[in-house]
């Protein structure tokens, strides 16, 4: 449940290991009849700063600037086959460090579709569907259905941020050892020696990620992801960078609008990271969301919300003290059977298998459902083994945080997060001391900068029952982008994002991107 894993809005169901794909480039020209407002084709325009006028990094070497992708058939990923043939697969060059933009490089991967109407074609679109650690490259292709009408005059870009999946990925553990963990560490210690066992995983894992991946540890963070997508979108020749981010994708877009104002073009933010949040903060509204979206489950079960969830809290303890047995013969822990109930309250379209799995631990005893729900959410697969979205998901949360509170100052929270939450809350407290515990790299950040004055009208989208990225935090985050630049749209509804949910909000979203119509604010859809 940390931070951001989040669902994919296309129909697709629960964020699984994605795909490799990509798709062919063409040079870009601006439509000559587009909107002078700071969206794509706007020639009247002063130039854009780009990153060498950027505060704290020096101009980049022609070397980067002046790339030409080489677009080829995508392979197949890890798991299934590769994409269809529309789609294409390249990688850019960025630095390592962006200090240093002469020194060493990494490689970012790009995948792309092809816009249908060449004629009317409006440059590339860059998608960022969350995590942190998603994988744009494996997602996008399974995702793309949603985004039919947008493909007809945007080229569709999905890429693996720095420090994920084949952008130069962290690796910090071994799939056995990925098992053990989730199999004997307890995320709500109750005794001395449980903390003991619940911390030293922490730090264990940071110490696996910097022996792995050391070298990139340092460079994960979103700023540094915001430069690359800066970068990409001179690679890819476009004016502006047209940009639609989901979950932790929301983050990385108001970072990119705090960079590069300048830059920003059509950018629309789904399922709103909280901007003014640092890292209690952010388990105290996932507490908050979660048991919201918990609740509102219940009561369309027709059951009281809160002797409810003190039942579900029941079962965890008991689960916690004899783990349920399952088919498979590996057992059913507390900490895995909170994963499965919170995977599925991501959708209110996968409430009825959380129903199933809830009845079956309740009244069978056996926690099959649950722990294939926890299997999907931990990106494993019925080999036993593991994607690295885990890993890269806390690299970049760390790299990002200052914050490192201590088990004393996790602990002083347990009450009020109790409150907050029975089910959720105990675990939500815990994690802001295990999750980056001892971690080796320092943090940038207490909380994220997204201001952008002079930015063009970003569209941001938030619904009222989202879970993971609760609904007030789009409030903040269009406060923060600034008058003129956050754009509120309000979405009446569960689930985490909007698009693609509703004819509303996927209308609204369809005509700013494709005619520029930029909606009222403060606009309600349901």
């Amino acid at each position: 449940m940390r931070a951001h894993r989040v669902a994919v809005r296309a129909g697709a169901g629960l964020l699984a290991a994605g795909l490799l794909a990509g798709c062919g480039l063409l040079s870009t020209e601006p439509e000559p009849d587009a909107p002078a407002d700071g969206r794509p084709g706007d020639t009247s325009a002063s130039p854009s700063p780009g990153l060498k006028e950027t505060p704290k990094t020096p101009p980049l070497p022609a070397a980067l600037t002046s790339q030409r992708p080489d677009w080829q058939r995508c392979k197949p990923p890890r798991n299934g086959g590769a994409p269809g043939s529309e789609w294409r697969c390249t990688s850019v060059k960025v630095p390592l460090d962006y200090a240093k933009p002469s020194g060493e490089t990494i490689s970012i991967a790009l995948i792309r579709k092809e816009a249908r109407d060449k004629d009317r074609r409006l440059g590339s679109m860059l998608f960022n569907f969350g995590g942190p650690g998603g994988s744009g490259v494996e997602i996008l292709p399974r995702a793309a259905s949603s985004y039919e009408k947008l493909n007809s005059r945007y080229d569709l870009v999905g890429f693996d941020p720095r420090g994920v999946a084949a952008s130069s990925g962290v690796n910090c553990r071994t799939d056995e050892e990925q098992e053990q963990a989730l199999r004997s560490v307890d995320l709500t210690p109750d005794t001395a020696a449980e903390e003991t066992v619940f911390l030293k995983d922490g730090a264990d894992f940071g110490a696996g990620c910097e022996r792995r991946s050391g070298k990139v540890l340092p460079h994960v963070g979103t700023s540094n992801a915001a430069r690359d997508l800066d970068l990409i979108r001179q690679v890819l020749g476009d004016d502006k960078l047209s940009y639609f981010g989901f979950s932790y994708g929301t983050e990385l877009g108001g970072t990119y609008a705090h960079l590069f104002p300048q830059n920003v073009g059509r950018t629309v933010l789904d399922a709103v990271v909280d901007p003014t949040a640092d890292g209690v903060g952010h388990a105290r509204n996932q507490a908050r969301g979660f048991q919201r979206a918990l609740e509102n489950y219940l009561k369309d079960r027709g059951q009281d919300p809160k002797a409810a969830s003190e039942r579900i809290a029941r079962l965890l303890a008991g689960i916690d003290r004899k783990p349920l047995p399952t088919a498979s013969g590996r057992e059913l822990t507390e900490s895995l059977a909170l994963t499965g109930i919170v995977t599925p309250l991501y959708s209110r379209s996968n409430w009825p298998t959380l129903t199933a799995a809830l009845d079956e631990a309740e009244n069978k005893g056996t926690g099959d459902g649950l722990l294939q729900l926890a299997d999907s959410y931990n990106g494993r697969d019925e080999n036993g083994r593991y994607d690295t979205q885990a890993h890269s998901q806390r690299a970049i949360s760390c790299a990002d945080s200052k914050a490192r509170p201590t088990v004393d100052e996790a602990r002083a929270l347990l009450p009020e997060f109790r409150r907050l939450s029975p089910v959720f809350g105990p675990f939500l407290a815990w994690d802001t001391a295990g999750w980056c515990a001892q971690w080796p790299v320092d943090g940038e950040h207490e909380t994220p900068e997204t201001s952008a004055p002079g930015a063009g009208p970003i569209l941001v989208i938030g619904t009222t029952g989202d879970p993971a990225t609760p609904y007030e935090g789009a409030q903040r985050m269009a406060d923060e982008l600034g008058k003129g630049v956050g754009i509120m749209l309000t979405n009446k509804g569960e689930g985490h994002g909007a698009y693609g949910e509703g004819d509303c909000v996927t209308e609204a979203v369809d005509s700013y991107f494709l005619d520029g119509k930029v909606p009222e604010y403060g606009m309600t859809c349901g």
